[in-house]
This record gives structure tokens, C-alpha cells and sequence, in this order.
């Protein structure tokens, strides 16, 4: 069952990685195209490891039935050795394009965090949490099309012999988009040879806007534009 909009469940099962070239019934240049994408990927993981120790990634299996070719990574960020944040990044891609695409790319992600309660009450918490993604991909990428998502408050309640636990509040992001640049949807070449956009890389960016959310949904100091992060149960509120 194709997901509506391009967003995968968080309790969704995802089969094993599709993003190898080489694939049955897949001509080799997109599946080669792709493959230089997912090296895109890793290598600006890797740059983020660097500057923010607090994050870790690791792959995960990616969907089959959203798009012809996907891959898939996990986060986590990790503050005094507990994890305050985790989420999932999917990139998709159809040569053919898909409805409420704009383009041949999608991007997928999902982020989660425990809350304080009194943050997680807060009305305008949905409009702070997805401005936390749209500041992200505006000062980050080179632009973006056809945003969609959801802001989920969770309340997890104890009853019978759990009943003397605290609730536990979290925050949850659902969203996709498609990569786009300043002339309109961003476009693969059929061979890795081309160049996937006349500067820079096809991603750029991308992986780190989604990764700025996950910090800030983590409690951690403000972004350099000055998003304001959340405050994790038990911490300080960010000065």
C-alpha cells in the first residue's frame, strides 16, 4: 500500500535497503544516479558526526512499495548518556515522478522527543515544531517543494500496576518534501557522470535541516538563526 502523501508510518515495517544498482527490471544509469545520491548522503552524515557529537546514525532497511528506489537512516541524539531524541530519514526516488511530487525525489523524515508536560501544552507547539523543519530547509537548502506533515502530542499514561508511574509527554514530527532548487524541482541525470545540479550537491543540506530539528526537538542550544530548542524533562530551560 502506497502511504498517502509520502509519509511512513512510525510502526511501519521497512523491508530491506533498495538503493543498490543493478536491481531485476531497473535500467542501470537511474539505479547508478541514486547510488551516488545515498554516497551524497553518507558523506554529509559523516560531516555532521563531526560538528555535533551528540548524534549518531546508523541505515536502516528502507520501504519498497512508496518508489522504485529508496534508502533509509536512522538518528538518535544522545545528552549524558541517555537518548532525549530519536528519528528516521527516508529518500525516494521515481524517474517518473509521483503525485504531490514536485519532482522526481522525496524526502520522508520522522522525529520524536520526551517532553515536559508544561511544554507539551503549550497550543502553539505544532506551529513551533514545524517551524523548526520549514527555518531549517529555508537557511539550509537550496530550496524545497510540496511540504506536508504532522505535529503529534503523545501523553503516555501508567494504570493498574503502573498506575504510580508519571505520564510521559512527547513530541512527534511526521513530514516529506521534495528537493527543489531556485529554477524549480531538482532533477537526477540518468548518468552518475553529469552533474546531479550545476553547484554544490543535489542533497545539500537536506540531511542537516532535518538533523537541525532533531536537535532542537532534543533540548539542545539554539540554532545558529536563533530557533529556540524544547526543554527536556529534568533539564533547564535554554537561556
Amino acid at each position: 500500500m502506497r502511504a498517502v502523501g509520502g509519509h511512513v508510518p512510525s510502526d511501519q515495517p521497512v523491508p530491506r535497503d533498495a538503493a543498490g544498482p543493478g536491481q531485476a527490471g531497473l535500467p542501470a544509469g537511474p539505479a547508478a544516479a541514486f547510488a551516488v545520491l545515498v554516497d551524497g548522503l553518507r558523506e554529509q552524515r559523516a560531516e555532521l558526526c563531526a560538528v555535533c557529537p551528540e548524534l549518531s546514525f546508523e541505515d536502516v532497511p528502507a520501504p519498497r512499495t512508496l518508489a522504485p528506489f529508496a534508502t533509509a537512516m536512522a538518528a538518535t541524539v544522545e545528552v549524558d548518556e541517555a537518548d532525549v531524541a530519536s528519528g528516521r530519514l527516508v529518500l525516494l526516488y521515481d524517474p517518473a515522478g509521483q503525485d504531490g511530487w514536485a519532482g522526481p525525489l522525496r524526502i520522508i523524515v520522522y522525529v520524536r522527543a520526551d517532553l515536559d508536560p508544561e511544554i507539551a501544552a503549550d497550543p502553539l507547539i505544532g506551529q513551533v515544531g514545524w517551524s523548526w523543519l520549514t527555518e531549517a530547509l529555508a537557511n539550509r537548502t537550496a530550496g524545497y517543494a510540496e511540504p506536508s506533515g504532522t505535529v503529534t502530542r503523545v501523553v503516555t499514561e501508567g494504570f493498574g500496576l503502573k498506575e504510580t508511574e508519571p505520564a510521559i509527554t512527547g513530541f512527534e514530527l511526521r513530514a516529506s518534501w521534495s528537493p527543489a532548487g531556485p529554477d524549480g524541482p531538482a532533477l537526477v541525470p540518468a548518468s552518475p557522470e553529469a552533474p546531479l545540479v550545476p553547484e554544490g550537491d543535489l542533497l545539500d543540506g537536506h540531511l542537516a535541516a532535518w538533523c537541525d530539528a532533531l536537535c532542537a526537538a532534543a533540548g539542545l542550544p539554539p540554532l545558529a538563526w536563533g530557533v529556540a530548542a524544547l526543554r527536556q524533562p529534568g533539564s533547564r530551560r535554554p537561556r
